[in-house]
């Protein structure tokens, strides 16, 4: 049997490190994406993490995206992009914006499948903490995530009128 892979734990200051350290978990997919964050950024509008998450999509019929923020007020201006992906691959990608109960949750993090995540402190703050090959801190992340989809409902669908 192979050895498992070691942990690596990286510390997170700043913008371009939060955004890069997503950009890095987000190559290592292979079959779950799940994000929270209050809002999607504009980076999630730009051509490279489009195209990450585009590759994802198509590697697999089975492959899914689950996306939860605070607010979606802002993505069909902040993120164009995304909208074009969830018109192609719907099957895939479920869009849900969290019920008032939920919104005092202030720490966006990405996860990738069950052993990859990336975790800012706090929405505010670009310092934050990125996993790799962490199954068990993944595993934490997985049920707060759990936990905040289960308090959101659908917001977003690939047409204007949600049909």
């Amino acid at each position: 049997m192979a050895d498992e892979p070691k942990p690596q734990h990286t510390q997170i200051f700043g913008n371009a490190e939060y955004e890069t350290a997503i950009d890095t978990v987000l190559q290592k997919a292979s079959n779950k994406i799940r994000i929270f964050d209050n809002a999607l950024g504009r980076e999630y509008n730009s051509s490279r993490r489009i195209e990450l998450l585009r590759r994802f999509l198509l590697a697999s019929r089975r492959n899914t995206l689950q996306i939860v923020v605070h607010d979606t007020g802002t993505m069909d201006r902040n993120c164009p992009r995304i909208f074009n992906l969830l018109r192609t691959y719907g099957h895939a990608i479920s869009i849900n914006e969290t019920h008032p109960s939920a919104k005092l949750v202030y720490d966006p993090f990405v996860i990738v499948d069950d052993r990859c995540f990336v975790h800012r402190f706090h929405f505010d703050e670009m310092k934050g903490l990125s996993g790799i090959d962490d199954p068990i801190q993944t595993h934490t992340f997985i049920e707060r995530f759990s936990e905040i989809w289960e308090a959101s409902s659908p917001a977003v669908s690939a047409t204007t009128l949600g049909l």
